[in-house]
């Protein structure tokens, strides 16, 4: 079975014109999974509270918008476009726990990894998400 139930369904051009908030809703759910997959790979002998706990900085806007702000610059001109859209998008909420700008960063972030992972460049997917995690670590490290 495959995992990708629109494979063949939409067209490039259709998925690069979906709603942003929709590419940042199945952006969202990826980037999850990729979360505690890579949770549960670095904390093999943690409760699932504690896993719970480890990824609340990864997966909450102000996380997300910080891994954002790291790889701007390794986007292309396509994936900015995908991103300001999903970061300009309004959504009609009022984020509770989060800072306006960091919100908007997070969902552009979310639409990006939606995007990529519809027209399944899963290679591409892989790098933004590994690269992205990996300079936050080092920021984070750096600020300590």
């Amino acid at each position: 079975m495959e995992f990708n139930i629109l494979k063949g369904k939409l067209t490039h051009q259709e998925i690069r014109g979906l709603n942003p908030l929709v590419l940042a809703y199945i952006g969202d759910a990826v980037y999850e999974v990729f979360v505690r997959t890579y949770i549960v790979s670095e904390n093999k002998n943690v409760k699932v509270h504690g896993l719970h706990k480890l990824s609340i900085n990864l997966v909450k806007a102000e996380g997300q918008s910080n891994m954002m702000k790291c790889i701007l610059n390794e986007l292309n001109e396509n994936e900015t476009y995908i991103f300001k859209r999903g970061r300009n998008a309004k959504s009609g909420t009022v984020p509770k726990h989060a800072d306006l700008i960091d919100y908007r960063m997070a969902t552009g972030f979310e639409a990006l990894i939606g995007y990529l992972y519809l027209i399944e460049d899963m290679d591409r997917l892989n790098y933004i998400l590994e690269t992205s995690l990996s300079l936050y670590k080092e920021k984070i490290n750096n600020e300590k």
